[in-house]
């Protein structure tokens, strides 16, 4: 019997953004879809970064308001619930003007679809990461998270 490998483990449903859609775009694409981030990928198609809302809330804190107050109104709202699309609407100017390429965390975890499954366990615990997506020539083919490994726990089980 063969181990398990990422091709067996991995979620092949995989939302990602390109890198030149703007910010309110993406917080558009990442509220309506339910995820707090997604891959990026440039116009061919290949893995380039990852994007969130939590690099949306740093550009944002970086912003200041007449006040001189960092982030603005925007971060009355609670991030755990998510964001309004009305939030969304209500981006400061400078930061329509940004776009994912401009965000982007370009430092990536992956892991080939032949990678044994402890291997991408030991990559998340020694990353602090709780998803790894999968490639194949640079391009994203699937998505692990703790929740597929715990999967694997309850079904040895069972």
């Amino acid at each position: 019997m063969r181990p398990i490998s990422a091709s067996d483990l991995m979620n092949p449903r995989v939302l990602t953004v390109s890198q030149g859609m703007t910010v309110p775009e993406l917080a558009h694409f990442l509220v309506a879809n339910d995820i707090s981030g997604a891959p990026v990928e440039d116009g061919s198609g290949k893995l380039v970064g990852v994007v969130s809302l939590n690099d949306i809330a740093e550009v944002l804190a970086d912003e200041e308001d007449e006040d001189g107050e960092r982030g603005g109104d925007f971060f009355a709202s609670e991030w755990d619930e998510g964001l309004s699309p009305e939030e969304i609407d209500e981006l400061p100017a400078d930061a329509t003007e940004l776009t994912v390429a401009d965000i982007m965390t370009p430092d990536v975890f992956t892991v080939g679809e032949e990678t044994p499954v402890s291997e991408i366990a030991e990559a998340m615990i020694a990353n602090h990461i709780h998803r790894l997506l999968v490639t194949r020539e640079d391009r994203v083919v699937g998505i692990i998270s703790t929740s597929d490994l715990l999967g694997l726990l309850v079904e040895e089980k069972e």
